[in-house]
């Protein structure tokens, strides 16, 4: 039977977490991506997609701290395909997060400052671009996922969503090889507040306790296939969307939706 979606807090997401802690949690699950190669098998959809939509200028929403974005730069330029320019924004902008990746990927990541809404997209942002949400959209609650949706049906080329696990909240267990190594490393490697996340991640279990549950909880969050078309479906049928899996080590399977305009 399936499982229901459930809408539970995530630590990451609340406004009383301390900085250092939201921040140690975002480090550790950007590295875990990265260490555990999860979004290589993500580059063949993405590239389909893009050449689709007849683009490689893309709006990437909810760039979180430009993890997700700085992986996929690499891994689509580890696989020999040309990445996309991919413009970050968010509603909490991380500019000093930002303005690291965009050193490390100057030719293909730049990002906005100001805070950007999802759901309402400034014309001169989405004009000739397409959307991205990676990783990001099971934060959502339907509502606002399907206005997402709406604004990028209508203002955009075409908008790809994905996650890196389906709704199954064994599949978290698949970050564990990745994560408890880059939990470790977060107060070695970060830029700064480095004895808070060591307090948090070395001389307590809190990180670790907080962040195994955001990552349970964002499994029981990732919308199935039929959600997701269920949200387009009032938009008619002048879209094309195309809904598909990829697997990663050990055994993971991350899920990505995409539509794009008819011919």
């Amino acid at each position: 039977m399936a499982l229901p979606r459930t809408q539970l807090f995530e630590f990451n997401d609340h406004d009383r977490t301390p900085g250092a802690l939201r921040d140690t949690i975002v480090e550790t699950l950007s590295r875990a991506l990265s260490w555990g190669r999860m979004l290589e098998g993500l580059v063949p959809p993405l590239r389909r997609f893009l050449d689709d939509a007849g683009t490689d200028e893309v709006l990437d929403l909810c760039a979180g701290a430009g993890g997700p974005a700085a992986i996929v730069a690499a891994e689509a330029a580890r696989a020999g395909v040309a990445p996309p320019r991919m413009l970050l924004t968010d509603l909490f902008p991380r500019v000093e997060d930002w303005e690291a990746v965009r050193r490390a990927h100057p030719a293909t990541i730049d990002f906005v400052a100001e805070p950007v809404d999802a759901t309402r997209i400034p014309a001169t942002l989405s004009d000739g671009r397409v959307r991205t949400v990676i990783n990001a959209f099971h934060h959502f609650p339907p509502e606002l996922a399907r206005a997402i949706l709406a604004d990028a049906v209508a203002h955009a080329r075409g908008v790809f969503i994905s996650e890196a696990f389906d709704r199954n909240p064994l599949a978290f267990l698949n970050f564990a090889p990745a994560a408890l190594p880059a939990l470790l490393a977060a107060p070695l490697l970060t830029r700064k507040d480095r004895a808070a996340k060591a307090l948090w991640s070395w001389a307590t279990p809190v990180a670790l306790l907080t962040g195994t549950w955001d990552g349970l909880v964002s499994t029981m969050r990732v919308y199935r296939e039929d959600e997701l078309r269920a949200m387009v479906a009032p938009f008619g049928d002048h879209w094309r969307w195309e809904f598909g899996t990829y697997a990663y080590w050990p055994r993971g399977r991350g899920t990505y939706f995409y539509g794009v305009p008819r011919a």
